[in-house]
């Protein structure tokens, strides 16, 4: 058939029996494509190097005859510079399928950080801390950092990506504490913040941190830039004559309907008793740690940094052994096993409950206001009195045993050390009830 410039009525009427081509007279290279079944489209057929190139161009439904005359000079420019029409296409399909993929891969990874700037915010990064000093068994710690960040945390900034909280927003936080007169509350805050963004940040590298804080990406501690708040020291001890008022109290003395200390008094009791030990401790203490025979009660000292807890052995003077005892006896009798300070069976006295009773009997003694650390300053004070050594009071009070020489090479128990300092300060504290000025009768024992 004689090349025809192609009209919309010239292809209208190709209908051919079988497949026939109606080539334009323009665009020589360019023809209509027809066949029995009624399709008709648009291809380009040229030759590169000797070789017959044929492109389909579109359908005529969709093409206009302009479009397919310029889709065609431009395959035939494409051959004159040596290339392949069909290599160009398949190029030019790839880089599009690759920049379909990038922009599904830069979509996916927008809808990623908006999920974690929702998951990871600096609230679930607290919870996350907190529920991980749970799992290293520092429930107290736990307890008391969740109540920071809880109550003085805003909303706004609690819902902040985590890696995106700012030091200003931090000292913010910690300025309003303390501008509301609580300063020591704001050193906490501010300590407890830095330890959880340590935590995060150390997390990928150190096996011994839980995993689930890696997601939160934390790369630097915003709290490292807000300067850290001193802690006043406390100085607070009871007199003598404080010290026996508290006692009365506390053994009820002169209640005719009195039998004896209650549980919370029989913590305060023993805490004393004992050389000042921490209530948190005595609070966990069961009784399968209580060795009647032998007269000593294990604790549990997980306080500061420790990975684990480290065993601390008291070897008691006869009175304290006498009121542990009858703990241990009343916890049976109750259908229980486990606690020694047991509310209930199987139910441990909760944690505030003698520091709370501690509050009732201070207001009640009208004087200075004093607290469960200023007992125990009392009472350590009161043993350096009684010519106890530092490295003795520092074992009996587990407090101060650190560095290299203590961690790896002092392996000494000091347990007669400890049991003397027991007993000479269980009578301390009896002469004290009696009213009693008694001097000093300890002979500090030679290093076995």
């Amino acid at each position: 058939m004689p090349r025809q410039r192609l009209t919309l009525p010239r292809i209208a009427a190709f209908k051919p029996e079988k497949e026939s081509f109606l080539w334009d007279e323009d665009m020589p290279r360019l023809a209509v494509r027809a066949r029995p079944s009624g399709s008709k489209t648009f291809i380009f057929k040229g030759t590169l190097d000797g070789r017959e190139i044929k492109v389909t161009i579109g359908s005529t439904d969709t093409w206009t005859i302009e479009a397919a005359r310029e889709q065609a000079r431009l395959y035939q420019r494409q051959i004159d510079d040596g290339k392949d029409p069909r290599d160009v296409i398949r190029e030019q399909r790839e880089a599009e399928e690759a920049e379909k993929v990038a922009a599904q891969a830069a979509a996916a990874a927008a809808r990623a950080e908006i999920e974690r700037a929702q998951r990871y915010t600096l609230r679930a990064l607290c919870d996350a801390y907190t529920a991980a000093l749970e799992r290293a068994g520092k429930a107290k710690s736990a307890a008391s950092t969740r109540s920071a960040f809880k109550c003085h945390i805003d909303a706004e900034t609690a819902s902040t990506p985590a890696k995106d909280v700012t030091a200003h927003q931090l000292a913010a936080l910690v300025r309003k504490v303390r501008e509301a007169g609580k300063e020591r509350a704001a050193g906490i805050l501010r300590s407890y913040l830095s330890a959880a963004f340590n935590a995060a940040k150390r997390a990928p590298f150190d096996s011994a941190l839980p995993a689930d804080l890696i997601p939160f990406a934390i790369e630097h501690n915003p709290v490292d830039a807000i300067p850290a708040i001193a802690v006043q020291r406390g100085d607070r001890t009871l007199s003598p004559a404080e010290l026996r008022t508290y006692l009365g109290h506390i053994l009820r003395v002169g209640q005719a309907d009195s039998a004896g200390p209650d549980l919370a008094d029989a913590a305060l009791l023993l805490a004393l008793l004992a050389g000042g030990q921490r209530i948190a401790q005595l609070l966990r203490a069961k009784v399968s740690d209580f060795d009647e025979e032998a007269g000593t009660l294990r604790l549990w000292d997980g306080k500061g940094k420790r990975r684990t807890a480290r065993e601390h052995v008291l070897p008691l003077a006869p009175r304290a052994v006498e009121l542990v005892t009858s703990l241990a006896r009343r916890t049976k009798a109750l259908g229980g096993e486990q606690w020694l300070f047991a509310s209930w069976k199987d139910t441990r006295m909760a944690d505030e409950t003698p520091g709370k009773r501690a509050a009732e009997i201070c207001e009640a003694m009208g004087c200075g206001s004093f607290n469960l650390r200023d007992i125990r300053r009392t009472v350590e004070t009161m043993l350096a009195a009684l010519g106890i050594s530092k490295d003795t009071r520092a074992q009996l009070l587990s407090h101060g045993i650190s560095g290299v020489q203590a961690a790896h090479y002092d392996r000494h128990e000091y347990v007669e050390e400890k049991r003397a300092a027991l007993v000479a300060w269980e009578n301390r504290l009896m002469a004290v009830i009696r009213g009693e000025k008694t001097p000093s009768n300890v002979r500090q024992l030679r290093a076995a």
